[in-house]
This record gives C-alpha cells, structure tokens and sequence, in this order.
C-alpha cells in the first residue's frame, strides 16, 4: 500500500505494487483502461507500443510510480516488459481493445512484482490555484510595488523611460512567485489561462508605454487572472522518485504490519 507521511503540501509514498495489483484485480479496471486505451491507440501502434504508453499514463493513484522517471522505467517497468511473452500477441494492427487489457495486466501483474522487490519512494505534492496569492498581493500596495518594482530593473526601457508591452510577459513571470503562480512552462492549465487574457488583452504587441502605465496594464491583468482562477480554479499535481534515503522519515514509511 502507498502509506503517506503528509509534509504539506508534499505527501511522501511508498509505491510497493499493493495498490497496481488492487487496480488491475478492481471492478473499475476495464471501466478506467479502456478510455485510456481509446486515446493511445492507433492503425500502425503494436501491442507493445500501447503497453509502454499505457505505462506512462498510469498514476501514483493507481500505484504506478513516475515512469517518465529513468530508474523508473529501467528497474520497474522495462524488466517487466522483457519478461512478458508478447509472441503471438504483437502481430495484429489495430490492436483490439480486449487483447490490450488481457495482455497489459500480465505487464502490470509483474511490474507489482518488481515494486514489491524494489518499492518506489515518490514525494506526490498538489495544489490548488484559486487566485487567492494574486489577491493577497493586489490587496497590498507595498507589496506589490516592491515586486514590480523588483520585476523592472532588468527590463529594457528607452530614454523617456517608456517600455514595449512585450515585455509584459517577462515582467509576469518574475512576479509570479508573489502572485502565488507558477513560472511559465509549469502546469499546461495555468499557462492557457495566462495565454487566452493575453490574447484577449492584445497584450503581446510591442507598442511602448510609461511605466506607470505598465504597471497598471500588469495589476489589470494579474486581476483577470485572479477573476478566472476564483470563478475557476485549478488544481494541479506532481510527483517526483526520491532518489535519496529519507533518514529521518524511513521507519514511518514501512507499511504497517
């Protein structure tokens, strides 16, 4: 079983194949890996393509460790894969879905094995992005002048001391901490929010303003930003293989007796 020692926001696990072997044996098997089977498939992937990919897009909730991690993949899922007799099984394109939920569970059956010789420590963290770190700053003028002002010093201006809109972005990012966001790049989710108000905005022309004036262009953005993430928030999670014993936690991590 995956026991938690909670460390808010970071959960740490111990993935050791009880839970994986309770999905695969589950009522909701079928119900869960046909779709996922729907979106992986395709007329030229074999057998074994779809298994490896099925794999990657298993989670910590099932009891599959990070594959995208290497050890991962080359200590748990690749040894089970070389130990599953595909002959006769990897021939037929499209793959049907029947044999592609027979044949990943005996893959699955034997990376619970390789778990339970070998568990996997993941520190599992998530939150929620509700706005609330935008409004917290917004609410405070001290805090948020010295965040921008903090944000400009690097951005080029021009001799009147104006500067392209395009920067806007760049500014962003910087501020982001203190907004309680994540940088750019980090959750596919949060950067689509920024995008779209961006967009909508026309904010990435490179038309040149003062700086007041870019100051208050950012703050009316942060406040969209704000004004979707309460009316829509997102919740987000990630998970990462502890590569390093945890001295300190290691006797609460054993699955109770």
């Amino acid at each position: 079983m995956a026991a938690g020692l909670k460390r808010d926001p970071i959960v740490i696990l111990r993935i050791d194949g009880e839970d994986l072997l309770e999905f695969i044996n589950g009522p909701s098997y079928e119900a869960e890996m046909a779709p996922l089977f729907s979106q992986i498939r395709s007329d030229d992937a074999s057998l074994r393509d779809c298994i490896i990919k099925a794999l990657e897009k298993l989670t910590v909730d099932q009891g599959m460790p990070p594959s995208s991690d290497s050890w991962v993949m080359s200590n748990i899922a690749e040894p089970a894969l070389r130990s599953w007799d595909w002959r006769g099984n990897d021939q037929e394109k499209p793959v049907p879905q029947e044999t592609f939920l027979e044949e990943f569970k005996k893959v699955a059956e034997r990376v619970t094995q390789n778990l339970k010789e070998q568990p996997v420590i993941v520190a599992h963290s998530e939150n929620t992005f509700d706005g609330s770190g935008i409004k917290r700053l917004l609410s405070s003028k001290f805090e948020l002048d010295k965040s921008l002002n903090a944000a400009l010093e690097n951005v080029p201006k021009v001799r009147n001391g104006k500067i392209s809109k395009e920067y806007l972005r760049v500014v962003l990012d910087v501020v982001a901490p203190s907004a309680g966001l994540p940088p750019t790049g980090a959750f596919e989710q949060i950067d689509k929010v920024v995008a779209d108000i961006f967009n909508m905005k026309n904010a990435d022309d490179v038309k040149m303003v003062k700086e007041d004036e870019f100051k208050k262009l950012l703050k009316d953005f942060l406040g969209s930003i704000m004004l979707q993430l309460e009316g829509n928030p997102i919740s987000v999670s990630s998970n990462s293989v502890v590569h390093e014993p945890l001295a300190s936690s290691s006797s609460l991590l054993q699955p109770p007796s």
